[in-house]
């Protein structure tokens, strides 16, 4: 999310971009951010990084502030009234001290601050000896009954992709994304290579499907569906088996499956029990946090209290 084709991406979806770099003295890059922004007619907008910001060693403090100096010329122009805060989500699992007091826990975060991560550096005989028995013995059967699994980047794809995906979100209710929000995203990450859709498909029928994203060492499963027909050939065991292996055969160290829960009563929870099945490591970072221009925050409150 902190690049330049996702941001181009976002910019087609609305949203307003502001990208900066952190510069050494012979002009190096070695750090930075980009700042979303989506217009609306509000007292309470917010500036936002996802995944960010992006500091070099030992420099943190000194860039973190460079860049909230920015944020804060940027929130004095935006929307109706401002913006009246910042909100970062830096990865990381501690929150570190250039974070001061200044920032405090955002009531919602922007992107799931618990994932679980399959180390992609290990054998496939290893990743197969650390799933759980129901997860190996899945895969097995869909091998047995003959699954095929395929990955594409071509806008073709893209149709098929969304029917799995909308009738899984009717059928699960969850919110769904646009049509139109994948033509975008999808058509501008498989030009630079960041993105495959992966299908699985038996007796010639596509039975399961997942939108992958490539960025750096990592693959992230970030969208999914499947049908209702004949799941007990375990469509979506195959495609997962097959999209790691992919990942791992394109060079990449980690599969991301991009949220998880343990917690009984989060939204996560009852995909993430389909998740754990593949093994895997538990991953937390410190998740979104505010930091307020206390300027606008008080205009703002003056145009509601008016």
């Amino acid at each position: 999310m902190q690049s330049w084709t996702w941001a181009n991406f976002r910019e087609l979806d609305g949203y307003q971009t502001f990208r900066y770099g952190l510069f050494d003295e012979s002009d190096q890059l070695i750090g930075g951010c980009i700042f979303y922004f989506y217009p609306q007619r509000s007292a309470a907008n917010l500036i936002f990084a996802s995944a960010a910001p992006l500091l070099p060693p030992n420099l943190e403090t000194e860039g973190m502030q460079l860049l909230l100096n920015q944020a804060e010329k940027l929130s004095q122009g935006m929307g109706s009234g401002g913006a009246i805060a910042l909100r970062i989500e830096p990865l990381l699992s501690a929150k570190p001290e250039w974070m001061n007091q200044d920032f405090v826990r955002s009531p919602a975060d922007l992107m799931p601050s618990e994932t679980l991560w399959i180390d992609l550096q290990k054998s496939e005989s290893v990743l197969l000896a650390e799933m759980l028995p129901k997860g190996r013995y899945n895969i097995g059967l869909s091998q047995r009954h003959g699954v095929e699994t395929v990955f594409t980047s071509e806008d073709a794809a893209i149709p098929h992709f969304y029917d799995l995906f909308y009738e899984t979100a009717q059928r699960q209710g969850f919110l769904s994304e646009s049509y139109g929000f994948f033509i975008k995203l999808c058509q501008n990450l498989f030009r630079e290579g960041m993105a495959e859709i992966g299908f699985a498909k038996y007796n010639g029928k596509i039975l399961a499907t997942i939108l992958l994203i490539y960025w750096g060492d990592r693959c992230t499963y970030l969208y999914g569906g499947r049908s209702e027909s004949a799941r007990q050939v375990m469509p979506v065991y195959a495609l997962h088996w097959a999209a790691m292996q992919r990942a791992k055969q394109l060079g990449h160290r980690i599969y991301d499956f991009y949220g998880y829960s343990d917690d009984p009563t989060h939204a996560y929870y009852k995909f993430s029990r389909f998740k754990r099945q593949f093994g895997g490591t538990v991953k937390k970072t410190i998740g979104a946090h505010d930091y307020f221009f206390y300027d606008r925050l008080a205009d703002a409150v003056i145009r509601l209290l008016r």
